[in-house]
């Protein structure tokens, strides 16, 4: 047995069953019939299974056709489609008849727009608060590389919301992993947001088992802080696609409880930090 595919092969905390039962299947057939995009369907996520049986999901807005490259992900690239004005109110009745009481919304990368997507998010929050007018937010946008404060003061009318937005891995690895971003840009987009969105709660994720060291680690949980990010959340990075990259390591449970402590210690206020950890997962739950 090679000893490479030895330690690529999938470990036992990693496995989970197939989605089934009423709950998803009714979660399946209400997200189908409305036509909404999920980032649990078009990035292939472990945790579909167990957020769409609690009849919840992630909405992915704006098209599912993205115009960065990233080897990590799954969702398609090329040049998307203009925005989807009706979008904003099939998300809604989504939300109302799921009774989502905090709905994630993230979306792919949009360079093609002038303002990265940014009004078509606050559209979509407009348009779900008139419906559920207690819903709370939880956005994960893309860095907005070109028009940062133009799309932060759009967002801005929106609040509240908690903003994330991930730096994904370590910097030595963004050639590789996420070659259309800068990890300058996204600590600059996280620090912006917090200075002008009102103190807004500011959220990021990464992704191990890409090959990054511990010391690397500790340097990009140091940066986000420098900028003030309160919300942290870590979990494995596993190959969505047969064109994604090859997962470097399995990190162990006790190895994400280590980190989970790290980030507490230096001041992180809310980490996730396991296996199946997204920046959406049990976004709503409080995270020791």
């Amino acid at each position: 047995m090679n000893k490479d595919n030895n330690k690529r092969r999938l470990p036992e905390w990693l496995k989970r069953p197939m989605p089934a039962g009423t709950d998803y299947n009714n979660t399946s057939g209400l997200i189908e019939g409305l036509g909404i995009e999920t980032i649990c369907t078009n990035a292939n996520c472990p945790n579909r299974g167990q957020c769409w049986s609690k009849g919840t999901a992630t909405v992915l807005i704006l098209g599912n056709i993205c115009t960065r490259n990233c080897k990590f992900c799954s969702v398609i690239k090329g040049s998307p489609l203009p925005p989807d004005k009706t979008e904003p109110n099939r998300v809604a009745e989504l939300a109302e008849k799921l009774k989502i009481k905090y709905l994630v919304i993230t979306s792919v990368t949009r360079d093609d727009l002038p303002d990265g997507g940014a009004q078509h998010f606050k559209d979509v929050m407009d348009t779900v608060r008139k419906k559920i007018p207690d819903i709370k937010f939880e956005l994960l946008v893309p860095d907005f590389k070109n028009c940062q404060q133009k799309a932060l003061e759009i967002l801005a009318n929106s609040l509240p919301f908690v903003f994330g937005h991930n730096l994904e891995t370590v910097p030595r690895l963004y050639k590789i992993a996420r070659s259309g971003a800068n990890y300058q840009t996204s600590l600059n987009l996280l620090e912006m947001a917090k200075k002008n969105l009102n103190n807004t709660p500011t959220k990021s994720s990464i992704m191990l088992g890409l090959g990054e060291t511990d010391d690397e680690i500790k340097q990009v949980l140091s940066d986000l802080r420098t900028v003030r990010c309160d919300r942290l959340a870590i979990g494995q990075y596993l190959k969505p696609s047969k064109q994604s990259l090859d997962v470097v390591e399995y990190i162990t449970p006790e190895k994400f409880d280590f980190w989970a402590k790290y980030a507490k210690q230096i001041g992180f206020s809310w980490v996730m930090s396991s296996s199946f950890t997204r920046s959406s997962y049990n976004a709503h739950l409080d995270a020791n």
